[in-house]
């Protein structure tokens, strides 16, 4: 008998409802609707559309028809903050967008505590940012984007556990919020609801279960990994790469916190431990830039361009904001003025492999770990160049796929929460084995040119 599931899957650039059918032993997907998620800017402040996103979510369920249950995942670190009364205080604030510029540097080192990747956006600095505002003053709960998505579903207030754990207050070993670490910040502790985990029933919407999944989208993500054994790294591509290892426990040492890894929360009390990379984003605002010429043709030319002549550091934060991505590019390659888009989309595809590559050996050495294969999940499997390019850059080979790795995983966890799938995350690695396309990618060529390209970056 078939058995089906809604996943609320948001991206940076779209959400979409998937519904998944678990029938003889095997998984299908039908992404029954998709719809844009289009930042706005208003007096300055860049702010999601989080009532068009919720407008789309609804419309989704409606026609995904009867389903077992509802589970939703989204990007991590932001948040909506609701009255007393439940109302939303404002749109929430896109990570994107300045106002936590310069925060980090005031705040004391958290990684001890949090175990996270100091990043501009992080929740904590989003917040310290925040608290001199009137919304802030009034606010009687913090609910992430999913957390506050299944509140309107639901009626429900609750944080999700791997979501909240890229907020960087939450305590790594506990798998709780840090009273002493939010009290010494001077924030207030009735802000953050009780913490929940993937797996529990959060309600229900017009009758229909809303389950906790791997509510941060890489979580989800990895759940989908093909993997066998623990002899792998994932990389989660889309508009981010993130790049890692999944651990039993977090890497705190100094080494990890010198190299700026980041010890977030999985499924099954697992460690993600990785690095947050630029990803495909700048490839997505040079395209927005151009019109949205046609990719493929793109990707095909800049295959036909001399490897590693021009790169540029992904991680540095001038790549961080939308618009004049180009222009940003050409100055941080030093790209001659007659350089073409096929030139660009090179540089930005080399640039991503070699920072690809420096995660994969830094997460190995700093977690003692032996890695064997790397597999890419998520959009950027589709993209063959960039498949290949990190299969030599890395001198490993490159299991890519499945494409649709956040919905398989978010999906998976609601049909184990309904005794469709057995325990463990082995069990749930081996369906996806077996039903979904995984392409293989052998690394080619020297490494010595990877190194060499490292090198002018001063990796």
């Amino acid at each position: 008998m078939s058995q089906s599931f809604a996943a609320v899957d948001l991206g940076a650039s779209s959400g979409r409802v998937v519904v998944g059918r678990f029938e003889n032993g095997g998984l299908s997907l039908d992404v029954v609707h998709r719809f844009p998620n289009e930042p706005v800017r208003v007096g300055g402040t860049l702010h999601w559309d989080i009532l068009s996103l919720y407008r789309g979510v609804v419309e989704g369920l409606r026609k995904a028809g009867p389903v077992r249950s509802i589970g939703i995942d989204s990007w991590a670190v932001d948040y909506g903050l609701i009255d007393a009364s439940g109302a939303l205080l404002g749109n929430p604030v896109h990570y994107r967008d300045a106002r936590t510029d310069g925060v980090a540097e005031r705040v004391k080192d958290l990684y001890q505590v949090c175990g996270l990747q100091k990043l501009p956006f992080n929740t904590v600095y989003q917040l310290i940012a925040a608290e001199p505002t009137p919304q802030y003053a009034v606010a009687e709960r913090l609910l992430m984007i999913p957390d506050l998505l299944a509140y309107w579903l639901t009626g429900e207030i609750g944080a999700e556990y791997t979501n909240a754990s890229t907020t960087g207050l939450l305590d790594v070993r506990t798998r709780e919020w840090s009273w002493p670490l939010i009290s010494e910040l001077g924030l207030r502790e009735k802000l953050l609801p009780p913490v929940r985990h993937p797996g529990e029933l959060i309600g229900h919407f017009e009758g229909t279960p809303v389950v906790a999944v791997g509510s941060h989208d890489t979580a989800s993500a990895v759940v989908a990994v093909p993997a066998e054994g623990t002899g792998f790294a994932y990389i989660s591509c889309g508009t981010w790469s993130l790049v890692g290892l999944e651990l039993d426990a977090p890497v705190l040492s100094e080494a990890s916190r010198a190299a700026n890894f980041t010890n977030e929360g999985g499924v099954d009390g697992t460690i993600r431990y990785l690095r947050n990379v630029m990803g495909l984003w700048p490839l997505q605002e040079c395209l927005r830039e151009w019109g949205s010429p046609d990719l493929p043709s793109l990707l095909a030319a800049a295959g036909e361009v001399p490897a590693l002549e021009y790169v540029v550091d992904l991680d540095d934060p001038v790549f961080l904001p939308p618009g004049d991505m180009e222009a940003r590019l050409r100055k941080a390659a030093d790209l001659p003025s007659g350089a073409d888009r096929p030139t660009i989309v090179r540089c930005i595809l080399d640039s991503l492999a070699l920072a690809q590559r420096r995660a994969v050996r830094e997460a190995r050495e700093l977690a003692d770990r032996e890695v064997s294969v790397v597999h890419l999940v998520g959009g950027g499997a589709l993209n063959e160049l960039l498949c290949q390019l990190t299969a030599d850059a890395c001198g490993l080979p490159v299991l890519a796929g499945p494409v649709e790795a956040t919905a398989i995983g978010n999906l998976l966890v609601q049909a184990r929460a309904a005794g469709l799938v057995p325990p463990g995350l082995d069990a749930m690695r081996a369906l996806v084995r077996e039903t979904q396309h995984i392409v293989r990618y052998a690394p080619a060529g020297s490494g010595g040119a990877w190194d060499a390209a490292a090198a002018r970056l001063g990796r």
